[in-house]
């Protein structure tokens, strides 16, 4: 588990920035957490609330996306997210770092929700020094057009964790930057329930907090952009 600060900092049209903790889970998607049944509503790791969410568990959802992007992760796969807490769960951000039998990082996938309830992966090859970047490709803020290009920064998470994921657009501007950091807890019943108590309903408050904060922006003036037509992988159930 992590402790973590997500910030968002946008500075066009308006600069903003805003600041919220939480935790994170890394999971390896073939040796999912068993917890403690009494502790089973504060993390659950649910097939239904990734990819398509028809895929009978996480792992198989992931090789059906690597799949239909030609690839093949036969190794470890490492998964950053928030669990299903008290039954909600909302990702804005999951990571997979897939590798193959030798342990070589293969390729990552960002899967990326909107509160509009879409979905879209990307699928990343990051270089040596951890970077990717991709066209970005699904709406997510009501203030931004779906243009531009996502740079991120995605070492494998250890003791601390560092992520980045800036927008860039054609004109030179980095209207938004986002930062994931944090530091590593060993997992276990006494973490899970430290975390639980300092950050009660941890996702509703993500969920949340995204709203008021788009509240926020609005009452500034920012002008809500057109919302394109989902795409088939949004659209998936």
């Amino acid at each position: 588990m992590y402790d973590v600060e997500v910030r968002h900092t946008r500075t066009a049209p308006q600069r903003y920035a805003l600041t919220h903790r939480t935790y994170m889970w890394l999971v390896d998607l073939d040796r999912l957490p068993v917890l403690p049944r009494l502790l089973r509503p504060l993390a659950r790791f649910d097939a239904r609330d990734h990819f398509g969410g028809r895929a009978a568990t996480l792992r198989a959802g992931l090789d059906a996306c690597l799949a239909a992007h030609g690839v093949h992760a036969d190794g470890q796969v490492l998964m950053l997210a928030h669990a299903r807490v008290l039954g909600h769960v909302f990702n804005p951000l999951t990571l997979y770092w897939c590798h193959d039998r030798a342990g070589r990082l293969v390729c990552v996938v960002a899967e990326v929700h909107n509160t509009y309830g879409g979905r879209h992966c990307y699928l990343l090859h990051p270089d040596d020094r951890d970077r990717a970047e991709v066209p970005k490709a699904f709406h997510v803020s009501p203030f931004l057009r779906v243009e531009g290009d996502y740079r991120m920064r995605l070492p494998r998470p250890g003791d601390h964790l560092d992520l980045s994921v800036q927008l860039r657009l054609g004109d030179g501007s980095r209207p938004l930057t986002a930062t994931v950091r944090g530091s590593h807890r060993p997992a276990g019943p006494r973490t899970l329930l430290a975390a639980a108590v300092r950050h009660p309903w941890s996702t509703a408050a993500v969920s949340l907090g995204i709203r008021r904060h788009g509240i926020r922006l609005f009452l500034k003036g920012l002008p809500v952009q057109p919302r394109p037509a989902p795409t088939v992988q949004e659209d998936a159930p």
